[in-house]
């Protein structure tokens, strides 16, 4: 027995050996397996979103070309489109137990995505070209806006001479308007067909301004101080929008406007006077009307040129246009408020222009930043059987820096608000204006 068991445990001795060491082939062989198998999935997934990115691409370059032709953004294309494989794809992928392949940088990783992209952009260039020329892909849009404007004036009158190039001899006065306007504007924009639409837009005004006058009594020490009001409608302006081109490649989107504003408000000319003091000679030293103009009293006509571009993420836009005054007669021309001279009117001509660029910074959500500035020339006048006299002071030059915030409270109203700077002293110190266009 001892013989056999001596025996037994000699053979177990050299057997274990070699059973370790073929366990520990066998082990080696499963993680090479595993290391093959993943490396093959790795490849796999490499191939999958490489497949899926090209999808995308092709998708956009599709969609791309689509809209150019057709002016619109394509709705879809007969057959199953490359976003509803790419989408099949990766529902496959999920269900074999795959993780998602990462979306490429820049495009959607599903159809529904990709929609929503395209609608932001859209939606951001529509509230652009909305707000600079027209929109001709909407057959009624109705727009209320209220808009705030204030001026401030201040003037060093100096009545006398100055003595010895040092003294000045004589009564100082210091004149200051302060004038408050706010204005509700109805605006209807009605397209007769895809290059074409009509304008109208109602303004009301609510004005309050306040003179202060220095050097009242003789005393230059004493302050008079008047204010007066008027509300009313304004003029009322009808314009039409020509589409010329459409955005194409390197050339923007260009539309031509013309149109005429008829003097529907109350003119500045003939107004009542209040005299507020008068000197020892019954001559007149501080008078103010009686209540506020609503309109410039005379036709004008208009006529502009705007563009749109796109460059993404950017909108770029500029305007230019020219503003023509027609001569009109009035019953009274005189600011003086003992004299009634009936006489013409001829306001200068105008020239305007402006540029600016827009960011979409999601969706619903867009910011624009631009300049404009409204060059005037004198205005001219003429007594009845007299002869044309430049106005002197009349000309102008109002520069404004502009900005503004679009929000989409709908896919058919928006909200707009825009605040300007007045950079020149003719044009307003600041103005805010709120607009809600509405899309039927």
């Amino acid at each position: 027995m001892n013989r056999l068991a001596m025996a037994a445990l000699v053979s177990l001795a050299v057997v274990s050996p070699s059973v370790a060491a073929q366990e520990a082939n066998a082990g080696n062989t499963d993680e090479e397996d595993v290391r093959a198998l993943i490396a093959q999935l790795e490849a796999l997934k490499a191939s999958y979103a490489q497949e899926v990115r090209r999808l995308r691409e092709l998708d956009m370059q599709v969609q791309a070309i689509q809209a150019r032709v057709t002016g619109k953004t394509a709705q879809g294309m007969p057959g199953a489109p490359p976003q509803a494989v790419a989408a099949q794809a990766a529902e496959a992928g999920a269900a074999a137990g795959q993780p998602a392949a990462p979306p490429a940088e820049g495009y959607a990783s599903s159809a529904s995505e990709a929609k929503q992209a395209k609608e932001a952009s859209r939606r951001s260039v529509d509230d652009v070209k909305q707000q600079q020329s027209a929109l001709f892909n909407q057959r009624l849009t109705l727009e209320n806006s209220l808009s705030y404007a204030r001026y401030d004036r201040k003037q060093l009158t100096l009545n006398g001479f100055l003595a010895l190039d040092a003294i000045f001899l004589g009564n100082i006065a210091i004149e200051n308007v302060e004038s408050d306007s706010l204005t509700y504007n109805f605006a209807a924009r009605w397209g007769l067909n895809p290059r074409l639409t009509l304008n109208l837009d109602v303004p009301y005004i609510a004005r309050k301004t306040i003179y202060q006058k220095g050097g009242a009594g003789g005393s230059a020490a004493a302050i008079a101080q008047e204010e007066t009001n008027g509300t009313g409608i304004g003029d009322v302006t009808f314009t039409a929008n020509y589409k010329l081109f459409g955005e194409r490649g390197w050339r923007p989107e260009t539309v031509l406007s013309g149109g005429v504003t008829a003097p529907t408000g109350r003119e500045p000319y003939g107004l009542d006077w209040e005299v507020i003091e008068r000197d020892d000679d019954d001559f007149i030293r501080f008078a103010v009307p009686a209540e506020q103009p609503t309109g410039n009293g005379v036709w004008q006509a208009n006529i502009g040129l705007s563009a749109v571009k796109t460059a993404d993420p950017a909108i770029l836009f500029a305007n230019v246009g020219y503003i023509y005054s027609f001569e009109r007669s009035f019953d009274d021309i005189d600011g003086n408020p003992d004299t009634i001279n009936p006489g013409d009117v001829k306001l200068g001509d105008s020239f305007y222009f402006g540029a600016g660029v827009a960011f979409a910074f999601n969706e619903r959500t867009s910011l624009s930043i631009s300049f404009s500035d409204k060059l005037s020339a004198r205005a001219s006048t003429r007594y009845k059987d007299g002869k044309w006299m430049k106005v002197i002071g009349s000309d102008a030059n109002a520069g404004t820096l502009n900005l503004g915030v679009t929000y989409a409270l709908t896919s058919k109203a928006t909200f707009v608000s825009m605040l300007g700077i007045g950079l020149t002293p003719d044009a307003p110190d600041f103005s805010l204006a709120f607009k809600v266009p509405y899309m039927l």
